[in-house]
């Protein structure tokens, strides 16, 4: 694979995150993890692409009565939401 050296910037704490990651054993260089990171988020982003397309195709995001018939039709309880825990008592 060629490559090419690039600089950036980076939040401390990031950069703090990756070495770590690299010392621990879950990348061979900073490079590398870095690497890892930029083809995973371009994969994310591939795959948000074709989930719009996808939706533009077929009219759009499920509407909520068609989520309720896919939940039911798969067998996926609805999920509720959480309540916020008053305050002064513990959740």
């Amino acid at each position: 694979m060629t490559s090419a050296k690039v600089a950036v910037s980076l939040p401390l704490l990031v950069l703090s995150d990756a070495r770590r990651a690299v010392r621990a054993g879950r990348a061979g260089s900073l490079s590398a993890y870095v690497a890892d990171s930029i083809a995973e988020r371009v994969k994310l982003d591939d795959l948000e692409s074709l989930l719009s397309e996808m939706l533009l195709e077929t009219g759009g995001p499920l509407k909520a009565a068609e989520r309720r018939w896919a939940d039911q039709a798969l067998g996926v309880q609805a999920k509720r939401p959480r309540r916020k825990a008053r305050k002064g008592r513990s959740a």
